[in-house]
């Protein structure tokens, strides 16, 4: 009996290990598909920011929500994105379940707006930009949040920054927000993060605002004088009629003037965009962000980020 109970035991042990190791090999395997199904979905916005380029080259067109990269990609099993393969049915391809979307980032305000930096090597200086100090001022009290959280965050990218430019040693600069959620960095509050979330971003490098995309309360910020309700009516407008300049802007949108539009704060072209990629297999949802910048025809991924699924 003694004999029996060891014999089982050591089959039990064997079968349990064998059992792990295909458990943590089928993982990694699954771990390597989602990888190369990403990077595939990556590159494939990145080629329709490509000819979306490639096209307002050709016809001079602006960038606008009624473009195709701004369609969003419902969830579609990953076959149908395949070529048929007569040597495999549909039954063997990987069930894995793609959607996504591309997000114009210059359709929000971009929060490294607030510095303005001047001159450049041991001469460059960091200050706060008025009129851009002014625009998200504005917006706090669209969104009635405490203009106090604003003065003090403008105040500490500001530290940041001078002291990123004083001391080229990364290791002991402050850090400077590179992402939208990294604000809070800067004392901003989860309920004002929640609030800003969908007209505010955070870039590499100052940006211009794309009147053809920003939501009504950016539009309101951005532009003097411009109130909630008339830039509701101007996104209204501009759905079936984009605008194609900034004169267009300036004529069409109500009370603008080329000096409340101004070539230095907006455009109707964009070159920042993020993409979101959702991948679904079997049971495990896998959500990706990734920051695409278009030059010309030229797009660059500034990062990628691996999000908590919802």
């Amino acid at each position: 009996m003694l004999t029996v109970a060891l014999v089982a035991t050591l089959a039990s042990a064997a079968l349990w290990q064998q059992w792990r190791s295909a458990e943590v090999e089928a993982a990694e395997r699954q771990r390597l598909q989602a990888s190369w199904i990403l990077v595939g979905a990556l590159d494939w916005a990145r080629l329709i920011l490509r000819e979306d380029a490639r096209s307002n080259q050709n016809t001079g067109a602006a960038d606008h929500l009624g473009e195709p990269w701004a369609t969003p990609l419902e969830e579609a099993r990953l076959s149908s994105f395949l070529a048929a393969d007569k040597n495999n049915s549909a039954e063997e391809l990987m069930p894995a379940f793609l959607s996504g979307e591309l997000i114009d980032q210059q359709s929000r305000l971009n929060f490294r707006n607030l510095i303005r930096i001047t001159g450049t090597g041991p001469q460059a200086k960091a200050e706060l930009s008025a009129p851009d100090v002014a625009t998200f001022t504005r917006l706090y009290e669209l969104l009635d949040l405490p203009p106090a959280e604003l003065t003090a965050a403008a105040a500490n990218l500001l530290r940041t920054t001078e002291r990123a430019l004083d001391d080229p040693k990364p290791s002991s600069s402050p850090l400077v927000p590179k992402r939208y959620a990294q604000l809070g960095w800067l004392g901003l509050s989860k309920a004002s993060l929640t609030a800003l979330e969908k007209h505010v971003t955070v870039l590499p490098e100052r940006s211009r605002l794309n009147l053809n995309t920003a939501s009504a309360e950016a539009l309101s910020a951005s532009v003097p004088g411009l109130d909630l309700a008339m830039a509701q009516q101007v996104v209204t407008n501009r759905a079936s009629s984009p605008f194609t300049k900034l004169e267009d802007a300036v004529a069409r949108i109500p009370g603008a003037t080329a000096e409340t539009v101004t070539v230095a704060h907006h455009d109707v072209r964009s070159r920042f965009f993020e993409a979101r990629v959702r991948l679904r297999l079997d049971d495990t949802l896998i959500e990706e962000h990734s920051l695409i910048q278009r030059n010309g025809l030229i797009t660059l991924v500034q990062w990628r980020e691996r999000v908590a699924a919802p």
